[in-house]
């Protein structure tokens, strides 16, 4: 499986996963399989809020799963369509988000969990 984490920084397995999807820097990607970590930058970094293009930002990255601590309707929603399944973060680096997505640990994202907007009394984490 291939599994995508937003972060800031790249630091491979100890990459801290960003709090939000559509405004990360950059994303992790691991393979499951071969244990392969590369990173892809987000080519969609900049966009309106609501308006996030999963297909842009991941480029040419075909995932299976998110890992995020936040994501808002219009992504999830973009995301699910293609098929990709979306983990709310529970760790702090990759590593610990994938030991706990294989172990089953990991929630997945509904429309009512997802980020509602930015600023204070929004519920939003970032």
């Amino acid at each position: 499986m291939k599994v995508c984490f937003p972060s800031q920084k790249d630091a491979g397995l100890e990459s801290l996963v960003y709090n939000h999807f559509g405004s990360a820097p950059m994303f992790i990607m691991v393979d499951t399989t071969t244990s392969a970590v590369s990173k892809i930058t987000n080519e969609d970094q900049h966009h309106t809020h609501g308006a996030c293009n999963p297909i842009k930002a991941l480029g040419s990255g075909a995932v299976d799963a998110v890992v995020v601590g936040g994501i808002g309707g219009g992504a999830l929603s973009r995301l699910t369509q293609m098929g990709i399944k979306v983990y709310r973060s529970a760790g702090t680096t990759v590593r610990e988000d994938l030991a706990l997505l294989s172990s089953g640990q990991l929630a997945e994202y509904t429309p009512q969990s997802c980020c509602s907007g930015h600023g204070q009394g929004t519920g939003c984490a970032h």
